[in-house]
């Protein structure tokens, strides 16, 4: 009986384990997506206007004040954040002339919705731009249970996509 209560007891104290999978390091993606040359980190502060056009975009306020990304030949790297239902999902998106390059799920900790890091899914999103109204300027198909993460990931498309208009003037993106 105390054998019994003991291990009762150490699983119970062991408390929830998370669930995750780490499908790239952000350090590997940006070696990957600038060729080994990753460009030195940068930051975007999330004052005033930034702040409140992220906050619409997000429907909440993004949780940090200040963003890093990277920025090379008017194409940019972004690593951001955002809940699925209770968790967050890292993200690496890159932006070229205001439009989607890439974008991949570094990082899923959520139980359900993993679908979102395939191929199948996140292969829809290059060639997407952002309308005036902060919206994707393309749709983006859902996945079946995945409803939330799926959402996650749209913000942070057009999150990623509003940051880079912040950071590179149309001079830039036409060098």
């Amino acid at each position: 009986m105390t054998r019994l209560f003991t291990l009762l007891l150490l699983f119970l104290s062991a408390g929830p384990t998370p669930a995750g999978s780490i499908y790239q390091s952000p350090e590997d993606f940006l070696n990957e997506v600038f060729a080994g040359e990753v460009p030195a980190a940068q930051v975007l502060w999330l004052k005033d206007d930034v702040r409140e056009t992220s906050t619409a975009i997000m429907g909440h306020r993004y949780p940090a004040i200040r963003v890093r990304y990277w920025l090379k030949d008017a194409r940019s790297a972004w690593i951001l954040e955002e809940i699925g239902k209770e968790q967050p999902i890292t993200t690496g998106i890159v932006i070229k002339n205001h439009g989607i390059e890439r974008l991949r799920v570094l990082v899923f900790r959520e139980s359900r919705g993993w679908e979102v890091k395939h191929p199948f899914f996140t292969d829809q999103f290059p060639g997407l731009g952002i309308t005036p109204a902060y919206e994707l300027d393309g749709p983006v198909d859902g996945v079946s249970g995945a409803t939330l993460s799926v959402r996650a990931l749209k913000k942070l498309a057009r999150l990623a996509l509003y940051f880079h208009s912040q950071v590179v003037t149309d001079h830039d993106a036409t060098q």
